[in-house]
């Protein structure tokens, strides 16, 4: 019986490579979403039979517990949970304003509490994986304190479920530096340029290499890792 996977905030980017990585593999993948229209999604997704779809809202409580059951209903449990469903509203400090800053929180930490809450309930043995950030380690910039304060929750939620839920579900979350992603397309080339020169490897990543990370985290290989942070940077000079 293939194992059942659900990875958050799965339309695009770094989610939807997670997604599609475990669905090459076999595994039953439930793509999340929220704003995205389900068409769009469908149609990311085409390639694959195994795939499912579920529309929540990780930061309400409620669509988070009616998600879990839905998963229950249908297949009993679930085997791995990537929490990467994560948004960024960055300014500068004076055009800062609590609501967004609510909102931050609101999708990348409550989300990420809500989801390893109630996922507990349908998952006996397993691995959780957190999509943190550098940003929440040592690479700060203060138009995103907000995003950086978020994902250094992250990983602080990661400690905690860690010792929660040892010995059966593992914990584990990863630290990615800057992926080339819709979100940075647009990216002035000069502060790429100067972004990238701080890199080892002096590029950005691909969202395949840090979903090769996360499906690596998710096997048995990394059975006896728990409650790590995982750097994918490229290295920093």
């Amino acid at each position: 019986m293939s194992k059942v996977v659900l990875v958050t905030g799965a339309s695009r980017g770094l989610g939807a490579s997670i997604a599609k990585i475990f669905l090459e593999n076999g595994f039953i993948v439930y793509v999340n979403y929220n704003n995205t229209k389900k068409e769009i999604v469908e149609e990311t997704f085409k390639n694959y039979n195994n795939a499912r779809f579920v529309k929540c809202d990780v930061s309400k409580e409620n669509e988070v517990i009616n998600m879990m059951k839905s998963i229950k209903e249908e297949y009993g449990n679930l085997d791995v949970v990537i929490n990467n469903a994560s948004i960024a509203i960055d300014t500068e400090l004076k055009d800062k304003t609590v609501d967004n800053f609510n909102k931050i929180l609101d999708t990348n930490l409550i989300g990420t509490f809500l989801v390893s809450k109630y996922v507990k309930e349908i998952m006996n043995n397993g691995s959780i994986i957190n999509i943190s950030s550098t940003n929440a380690i040592d690479t700060y910039y203060p138009y995103s304190m907000d995003y950086d304060a978020s994902k250094a929750g992250v990983i602080s939620l990661t400690k905690n479920f860690a010792k929660l839920y040892a010995p059966n579900v593992r914990v584990n979350a990863i630290a990615p530096g800057w992926i080339n992603t819709d979100m940075n397309k647009d990216m002035d080339s000069e502060f790429k340029k100067e972004e990238e020169g701080k890199i080892l490897l002096n590029r950005f990543a691909e969202t395949e290499e840090v979903a090769e990370v996360v499906y690596f985290l998710a096997s048995d290989k990394a059975r006896y890792i728990n409650g790590s942070v995982i750097r994918v940077d490229g290295g920093l000079k």
